[in-house]
């Protein structure tokens, strides 16, 4: 079976790393970026528990790479803007192993690496034909203009983000819906004077402030606050003065978490990167099952709970061990969609008090059952190798 994977992300690299060597399978990895383009792009992010859980379940390399380059996160706290707190929760309460914090570049580099040899880098995916045998040929275009056929392929995979050209060929651009939320992030990337270390969040109202230390003496920076609609984000929002009186207490002074904060964003406001939250709908795969999609080309969802990288990685895990037992993209609809459907609507409900509920009142209620039990099952329900396997191949839509 001749598969491309047109995207080395996250999910991409993951499932041609799960394929390297499967007999009866010949795995080519296509990247738009040329080689070393990007190399110390992207911010921060943290992992949840469940996507070490997948790791270490299926791809224990990675797993021991991503935790040396990482630090692990362990306790989620939420306070106000004044410091007042509202919860302090230990992961290992409701997961079997810490998440992580991390760069997106570090991410990038460690699951990139053992896949390089497959990796056709500075191609991008121009157009799809088809060849005699009725299978998909993808046409890119490289850096100089120049227009490049690779074949047919029996299997195209689309792990190329939300906004994936192998979706938009196949099915169409997915209708995204916006949540009215503006959310920014910001790399402080000499933070020795930082005054925090592991995950945490601070309210004002219901605009939102989200830090924690990556490697590097860096740390990264988000912050969330509502737009009133599905507008853009206003030119005057994108200032200093406008952030600080977005999170800034009213009638008393910051904490020192958020002080600094502060004080940062107001030195690299034009370090910042502007984005309104939006979800789209899942779509698994298409083409007569011709084309599966993985990551964000098949579920971009809300970042309330770090899910969006941490279900890519299920996904690559996961997809790749259905595909080398000689399933189909069916088949890993199967086992993934309803599994994706749960994260998704858990972080929709966890974005509850950005959304403007109470956010005192619906803090506390995440660190009581029933929300705890989701998050446990979130973090722990990660299926091994063969667990509750479907069918190998069932009948593509």
């Amino acid at each position: 079976m001749r598969i491309g994977i047109i995207g080395s992300g996250v999910a991409g690299s993951l499932l041609a790393e799960g394929l390297l060597g499967s007999p009866g399978h010949e795995v080519t990895l296509f990247e738009r970026a040329a080689a070393g383009e990007h190399a110390e792009a992207g911010t921060g992010l943290n992992l949840g528990p469940n996507a070490l859980k997948a790791l270490r379940l299926h791809a224990p390399a990675r797993h021991d790479a991503l935790r040396a380059t990482s630090l692990p996160w362990r306790r989620w706290r939420v306070d106000l803007t004044d410091g007042t707190p509202l919860l302090d929760l230990d992961l290992l309460s409701v997961a079997e192993e810490p998440g992580a914090r991390i760069r997106w570049s570090e991410l990038y580099r460690a699951l990139r690496a053992p896949v390089a040899p497959l990796t056709r880098q500075g191609h991008a995916l121009e157009a799809l034909e088809e060849d005699a045998a009725g299978r998909l040929v993808p046409v890119f275009v490289t850096p100089g203009g120049a227009l490049v056929r690779e074949g047919g392929f029996d299997l195209l995979v689309g792990a190329d983000g939300r906004y994936s050209r192998l979706r938009a060929l196949t099915a169409g651009d997915p209708v995204p819906e916006h949540l009215g939320l503006c959310i920014w992030r910001l790399l402080v990337s000499d933070a020795g004077d930082c005054p925090f270390d592991d995950y945490g969040q601070w309210f004002q109202g219901s605009n939102r402030l989200l830090a924690f230390r990556v490697p590097g003496d860096a740390v990264y920076v988000a912050g969330t606050f509502r737009l009133g609609g599905e507008v853009p984000i206003p030119e005057e929002a994108r200032t200093a003065a406008h952030q600080r009186a977005l999170f800034a207490p009213a009638g008393a002074a910051p904490c020192p978490a958020v002080a600094w904060m502060l004080d940062r964003i107001e030195a690299d406001v034009a370090g910042i990167h502007w984005a309104r939250t939006q979800e789209a709908p899942v779509l698994r795969h298409a083409a007569g099952g011709r084309a599966l999609f993985l990551g964000d080309a098949a579920q971009a969802m809300v970042p309330t709970l770090g899910q969006g990288a941490t279900q890519a990685i299920e996904d690559g895990a996961i997809a790749a061990g259905i595909l080398r037992a000689g399933g189909d993209a069916a088949a890993v609809a199967a086992r993934r969609d309803p599994r994706v459907a749960f994260a998704r609507r858990l972080s929709r409900a966890a974005s509850d008090t950005i959304l403007g509920e109470d956010p005192v009142e619906g803090t506390r209620r995440k660190g009581r059952e029933p929300f705890l039990a989701e998050l446990r099952r979130l973090y722990t329900e990660v299926p091994g190798p063969g667990d509750g396997a479907p069918p190998a191949r069932v009948e593509a839509a």
